[in-house]
């Protein structure tokens, strides 16, 4: 077991006081958007005894750290990267890559030389990359897309006009709804004279609405704060065909591969496969690619993935999901209770204690809020405290 210091990312979109507040640090003004706990090249955690050593190469020494079927799996890597995220602002639109897709995406580009640097580099490496956020405050999101026809009667509740909306939502009204999400979706990635009249007309009419109650007021209230935070661009259209998450403290949401998402506002743990594929859509400066685009987004309509923790055991929660890389648990308070075996039996696991404290193992290490620590698959302790804290596994 070691106890671990995680790498903070500071973007512009983080809070400057959430993850301090849980890390237990003084803010400093900057943005805190992500504390990264795992191995990914760009923030690897390092043992907090000894800052020279990351997790990474003290896996190497110790391969006992994964089991056989792990190191077999995911030649010999941690395959999951566990991170607090603190949104203030809109994330960009993105989605990712299936493995078979991020396997030919990252064999082409390879072969064609693209610098793993380029900006324009869709797939730095051949791994997909599901994710799941668990909120630790009231979150935020857009994930999926919803029924065309829910869409339209939103817009139609806002008053906008058939008239205006026509030459660019009209084929979700016309068209299969697969093929006319996928059709108006690309269209509204760039900006016509067309769809700059559109978007000031919403725009207008959400303005009108911010204040009402339900699904229409959410609809107005979420136009105007992409707007706020990225004025004009059209691809703010485009997130308006996503389903609208609200996820209370403690609920989940998955993201599978090529589910268009975008985090709005609010804290949780994430948990993901190590992978940088990213391809971005809208809200952004960075790279689109839309031929990409619409090579990996899934264009079904379907209900965003919100998922709900189910009880393994007192004051132990577990998150389901089918990822190989990675599976996540929630520990509360009433394991103090009946202190026990830690789960994830025989797997590489990282725990990270957002309140109280836990005591692991024969020689009682103890960690408080904001602290964490690597359990190896050949480590079995048990566990017990006040805390509430995250632990990370592989799925397998």
């Amino acid at each position: 077991m070691q106890s671990l210091a995680g790498t903070v990312k500071h973007y512009e979109w983080g809070s400057t006081d959430d993850i301090p507040a849980i890390l237990r640090k003084d803010p400093d003004g900057l943005p805190w958007a992500e504390y990264w706990l795992g191995t990914h090249a760009a923030g690897p955690s390092v043992l907090a005894d000894n800052p020279d050593v990351t997790l990474d190469n003290w896996m190497l020494a110790n391969p006992g750290s994964l089991s056989q079927r792990e190191q077999a799996a995911f030649a010999g890597r941690l395959p999951f990267l566990m991170k607090v995220l603190a949104a203030a602002q809109p994330l960009s639109l993105q989605a990712h890559p299936a493995r078979a897709e991020a396997q030919a995406g990252y064999a082409d580009e390879e072969a064609r030389g693209v610098p793993a640097d380029d900006p324009a580099r869709n797939f730095p490496d051949d791994w997909p990359k599901p994710e799941m956020l668990v909120a630790l405050t009231p979150f935020e999101a857009l994930s999926g897309f919803r029924s065309p026809l829910e869409t339209l009667t939103l817009f139609d509740a806002l008053g906008v006009s058939e008239e205006i909306l026509r030459p660019t939502f009209g084929p979700l009204r016309y068209r299969d709804g697969v093929a006319g999400l996928a059709e108006v979706f690309l269209d509204c990635l760039t900006m016509d004279d067309t769809r700059q009249s559109v978007l000031n007309e919403v725009l207008a009419a959400a303005v009108r609405h911010a204040d009402d109650d339900g699904s229409v007021g959410r609809f107005a209230r979420l136009a105007i704060t992409l707007d706020e935070f990225h004025p004009g661009d059209p691809s703010l259209l485009a997130a308006l065909l996503l389903n609208q998450v609200r996820l209370s403290p403690g609920e989940g949401l998955h993201t599978g591969a090529g589910v268009l998402h975008s985090y709005l506002h609010g804290v949780g743990i994430e948990i993901m496969a190590c992978s940088d594929n990213v391809l971005r859509a809208g809200l952004t400066s960075k790279h689109v690619d839309h031929a990409a685009l619409s090579s990996i987004v899934d264009f079904r309509p379907a209900p965003a993935a919100v998922v709900r923790p189910r009880r393994e055991a007192p004051g132990v929660w577990r998150y389901p999901g089918h990822d190989a890389e990675f599976a996540l648990w929630r520990l509360e308070p009433t394991l103090a209770r009946q202190p026990g075996p830690l789960p994830g039996a025989n797997r590489a696991r990282v725990l990270l204690v957002v309140e109280g404290h836990v005591v692991l193992g024969d020689d009682a290490v103890e960690l408080v809020q904001g602290q964490s620590a690597f359990i190896g698959a050949d480590e079995q302790p048990l566990v017990a405290g006040d805390a509430t804290a995250f632990l990370a596994a592989t799925g397998m």
